[in-house]
């Protein structure tokens, strides 16, 4: 399982979460940590930087966050991000530097990197999406099977039990999801690929690749 470990998807620099994958192997062991990560983490911001809104929420004040946006702690939005009209953040989120939640968008117990755009009308819940990945306009995280039993990550057709039944996608640095896509739970892509616009992408995609299909995948040149 080298491919799914968390230096290989992404560099921790990139998010005020760095020290929650101290001593984790894979990102997903992260998601139950979440909310009690950022209610410690919140303890420690600096107070000149952040504003504290009530209720667990704490945003930067270089960010922009619409009136008409719907935040429930706990949840840290840092410096410079954006939160446009109508975003629906449900708490355990962390909004990286830079990032931007689009209208329509809903975040549940996640953690974006800094620089991550989820701009139009997707649905990002118990995921984690590296640094500058992009979700295009309709693009979601699936994380919960239809039959409500434990996701498991698809790797060379072999299947590793994660023992979360929550669980939608972990996205390596500087990856872009199509418009339409559906990431089904325990997808993981590597950093730097590619996904089609109206894909339904399963288990392992690898870095620096480009996902056509699920038969038709492609390195990049």
């Amino acid at each position: 399982m080298t491919r799914l470990e968390i230096g290989n998807l992404f560099d921790i620099a990139n998010t005020i979460a760095s020290d929650i994958f101290e001593g984790k192997k894979y990102a997903h062991e992260v998601l139950p940590e979440i909310k009690e990560f950022i209610k410690q983490l919140s303890l420690t911001l600096d107070t000149e930087k952040f504003d504290d809104l009530g209720g667990g929420v704490f945003v930067a004040k270089s960010a922009k966050v619409a009136s008409s946006a719907s935040i429930s702690g706990p949840c840290i939005i840092d410096e410079d991000a954006e939160i446009r009209h109508c975003a629906f953040i449900r708490g355990n989120a962390i909004v990286g530097k830079g990032a931007v939640v689009g209208n329509s968008t809903e975040l549940k117990n996640v953690i974006l990197f800094d620089g991550v755009q989820v701009p139009h009308y997707n649905y990002v819940g118990d995921s984690i999406l590296g640094y500058k990945s992009h979700l295009g306009a309709g693009a979601i995280t699936s994380n919960v099977k239809s039959d409500k039993t434990n996701v498991s990550i698809l790797l060379e057709d072999q299947r590793y039990n994660t023992n979360l039944r929550k669980f939608g996608a972990i996205l390596g640095d500087c990856v872009e999801v199509g418009c339409g896509t559906v990431l089904n739970p325990g997808t993981v892509v590597g950093k730097n690929t590619n996904i089609y616009p109206l894909s339904m992408v399963r288990g392992y995609v690898a870095e620096n690749c480009i996902y056509k299909n699920r038969d038709h995948v492609v390195r990049k040149n």
